[in-house]
């Protein structure tokens, strides 16, 4: 009685097997769209929360806000610190980019403008802000990603390209 030991291909379970394994399975529990939906609103919050502070009223200034940007807050430049100019103005385009850019994001319409407008307050905040640089720097990379990626297939972005027919502004040709 002769026995056949050839058996059939059996899967080695190698190291770079199961790191593909697993990098294809987290990929599949995160999808893109997902985390550029998440980032949008993770980069929106901070700004809400801060925009909807300074207002008192439908494009009235709180007291505080003004206040803030006069004797508070400080650009901190070589040889300063110094006083914002124009407190009131500063106040005022801030509170309007505070509360518009979040906006903007949570619909995911301007995407990449909004986030560009919240990368620019990012930097104006480091200035005024300097030890909150990894806050900031958190703020940077997100605004970044969706600078470079857009706000993804769950956006207005998205929509409104597909119905228009021009380029989706929600995602690049890379599958973001």
């Amino acid at each position: 009685m002769t026995t056949d030991h050839s058996m059939a291909p059996t899967a080695t379970l190698s190291l770079p097997s199961l790191v593909g394994q697993a990098v294809r399975l987290l990929q599949s529990a995160t999808p893109i769209t997902l985390v550029q939906l998440v980032t949008r609103i993770a980069l929106a919050v901070p700004f809400w929360r801060s925009g909807i502070l300074k207002w008192d009223g439908f494009l009235r200034l709180s007291d505080t806000a003004v206040t803030l940007f006069s004797d508070e807050f400080m650009l901190h430049l070589p040889g300063g610190p110094y006083h914002f100019p124009m407190p009131a103005v500063m106040a005022f385009l801030s509170g309007c980019g505070e509360v518009t850019f979040p906006v903007l994001l949570i619909l995911g319409l301007g995407t990449r403008f909004a986030a560009l407008g919240l990368l620019f307050m990012t930097c104006i905040v480091e200035l005024t802000v300097p030890d909150g640089w990894p806050i900031h720097l958190t703020w940077a990379a997100m605004a970044l990603g969706l600078i470079a990626h857009g706000g993804g297939k769950i956006s207005l972005d998205h929509i409104l390209g597909g119905l228009f027919g021009g380029a989706h502004q929600g995602s690049t040709s890379r599958g973001m």
